[in-house]
């Protein structure tokens, strides 16, 4: 995906968004905003990509020699009179200004939309007002922004494009190359926004020498595992039923990974809730396929937590269960020191599912 700012084309790290744009009499272009905008909305869960439009815009601009200020406000407080006045003034040594306006959903409301809508009918020649938001409620005012400027949606990106993004971040903006496989494994770490897998690069970047790529093993090293990752490692440990190993790996979650205890007890009544489906599911005789389908037990993990299960009574299942739900409750309540009742849990499960 490419962007035209007058007549050059510039890449945002491979990643696609949509985008409307009409114009009076003009031909259709590539997605993304111009300089020749006057208003430019930016919407969508993506923050990385508003700024980056937002950024490209002002680079662009100055590209062509042309010097410009960058005001911003935050929608929640900004008068829509400051705003205006600032897009409408240009003293004698600014030659454009960038007026940006976040949370512009909250901006816009009310009694202030028919008052832009106002401007958009005829806004300042030199300035370039950019109307940055998570969110976006469609209206008249969408159609008046495409007359004069564009509307940019920002939305989230799907693994392979953030994957993609990642590898491009690494060669345009660090000059180092990443794999196609570590790409994939820093998305699987760190999800897919984009802010986050930025800096991660730009972190990974520095630790390689200069020539050598960005490796598998180097994102596996230095980015910490996803909650999803940490989930599956004290329910992969619990289910070896070695009390040592589960209390030495709960220690590392709590006091190295610093995940939060709340997810984590959560993570113990999934974990057994799973464990007493399956065991009550093979007691009636239904087939070890089906359990796993319908259970969503895939994988080593899953082939482990079957095993399990075929050792474990239903009613030792259901005491398990139980016990970690009485954990979540009391922690919830504030009955009882936290760490230690997941301590205690922790044996619990050890000695029912190494039994």
């Amino acid at each position: 995906m490419t962007l035209r700012f007058a007549r050059r084309m510039v890449p945002i790290a491979g990643i696609v968004t949509s985008r409307t744009m009409a114009r009076r009499n003009a031909p259709s272009r590539p997605s993304g905003p111009s300089v020749d905008d006057r208003i430019v909305l930016l919407f969508g869960k993506e923050e990385y990509l508003r700024r980056a439009y937002t950024d490209q815009l002002r680079k662009q601009l100055t590209q062509q020699g042309t010097e410009a200020d960058t005001i911003r406000f935050d929608g929640t407080s900004a008068s829509m009179a400051d705003v205006l006045d600032e897009c409408r003034s240009v003293g004698l040594m600014v030659q454009h200004k960038f007026v940006v306006v976040d949370n512009a959903d909250a901006f816009v409301k009310g009694d202030n939309r028919p008052v832009m809508e106002r401007y958009a009918a005829a806004p300042a020649p030199e300035a370039t007002l950019i109307l940055r938001a998570e969110t976006w409620h469609k209206g008249k005012l969408d159609g008046m922004i495409e007359t004069v400027g564009s509307v940019v949606r920002c939305d989230a990106v799907k693994p392979d494009r953030a994957a993609q993004a990642a590898g491009e971040m690494a060669q345009l903006r660090h000059q180092a190359d990443m794999p196609p496989d570590a790409a994939r494994a820093l998305v699987e770490r760190v999800g897919v926004d984009l802010s986050r897998i930025s800096s991660e690069v730009a972190k990974l970047a520095s630790a390689v020498d200069e020539g050598q790529p960005i490796t598998v093993e180097l994102v596996r090293e230095m980015v910490g595992p996803s909650r999803e990752e940490q989930f599956w490692m004290i329910q992969d440990v619990l289910l070896s039923g070695n009390t040592e190993a589960a209390l030495a790996k709960l220690n590392e979650l709590l006091t190295i990974s610093r995940i939060e205890i709340v997810p984590l007890r959560w993570a113990f009544v999934d974990l057994a809730r799973k464990v007493h489906a399956a065991s009550q599911s093979l007691a009636v005789g239904e087939g070890s396929g089906a359990i796993a389908k319908r259970l969503r037990l895939w994988g080593p993990a899953g082939d482990r937590l079957m095993s399990v299960a075929k050792h474990l009574t239903p009613a030792r299942a259901r005491r398990l269960l139980r016990d970690a739900i009485e954990t979540d409750v009391r922690g919830k309540t504030g009955q009882g020191d936290n760490v230690r009742g997941l301590e205690v849990l922790t044996i619990q499960f050890a000695q029912a599912l190494g039994g």
